[in-house]
């Protein structure tokens, strides 16, 4: 994902981090789960816990040991626990007809950093999604205890697209303005330049015919399918409180935007506009 240590423990623990933040629960301890490769030099293992480590503090969250295993391959993750009041716990699958979509980060991550690792992103394109990447969903999700919030989901591997696939869950559509959707500044040139990544093929394939991309500039469409580490939060609000949740979460995240609304299910569940 990225070259630098700590920099990818600290992605790492954020991304974990966030399912608690999806589910309007309040993360409060969490255990490393290691695989390191025998021969490995230790002071990279070292710097990869430092990077989870300071990310689990940001977010007031005890990090009360955990586990590790020889591997071929590195890997490394968080296992966290967290607390929800059962009235505030958000499900992934029941917005309202009628509901304001917020996305509370840009899309593209997927993109630019698989132009990173061919060495052609360019140093400030690169930082911009790194930054995105460890920024965690701690201080948006915060804002939306005070909403009438239906649904919530983080959007991760299975892409935009994928994740309202999974908001929708064939009871209702989602209508998504594409001319609103937040994007990392030159996300556009990389996949102009052919970097579309396996993970978003994947996930055109899964999507199928449920989503109308067609009729929308190409570019749009691989954005929507780009699979996104540590990506932003996606959350179906009461159009009503749409506009003043915004701006509370773009005090955080300057690029959070209404992206679409819930509407009756139609034909094609993802209707782009």
């Amino acid at each position: 994902m990225v070259a630098d240590a700590k920099t990818f423990g600290e992605i790492t623990a954020a991304n974990a981090l966030s399912d608690i933040y999806a589910m309007g629960g309040k993360p409060l301890y969490a255990l490393n789960l290691v695989c390191f490769p025998k021969n490995a030099d230790n002071r990279l293992l070292s710097e990869i816990l430092a990077g989870g480590a300071e990310k689990c503090k940001e977010a007031g969250v005890v990090l009360a040991g955990g586990h590790s295993i020889y591997s071929d391959e590195l890997k490394y993750g968080l296992a966290v626990t967290g607390i929800v009041e059962t009235d505030r716990f958000y499900r992934n699958n029941t917005p309202h007809v009628g509901d304001t979509l917020i996305l509370t980060k840009p899309l593209g991550v997927g993109i630019i950093t698989a132009a990173d690792r061919d060495g052609v992103a360019s140093t400030e394109d690169a930082t911009e999604a790194i930054a995105s990447m460890k920024r965690l969903n701690k201080y948006a999700a915060e804002k939306l205890l005070s909403y009438d919030v239906s649904a919530c989901t983080d959007v991760t591997g299975f892409g935009l697209i994928g994740h309202l696939l999974e908001m929708t869950a064939g009871k209702v559509s989602a209508e998504i303005y594409c001319d609103s959707l937040p994007y990392l500044t030159n996300v556009k040139k990389y996949i102009d330049d052919d970097y579309i990544t396996g993970g978003g093929i994947r996930n055109r394939e899964f999507a199928g015919n449920r989503a109308n991309v067609s009729k929308v500039p190409s570019w749009i469409a691989e954005l929507m399918f780009d699979p996104q580490t540590s990506g932003g939060l996606l959350v179906a609000v009461d159009s009503k409180q749409a506009d003043e949740l915004l701006k509370e979460i773009q005090a955080e995240e300057k690029q959070a935007a209404i992206i679409g609304k819930i509407i009756r299910h139609e034909d094609k569940e993802i209707i782009i506009n």
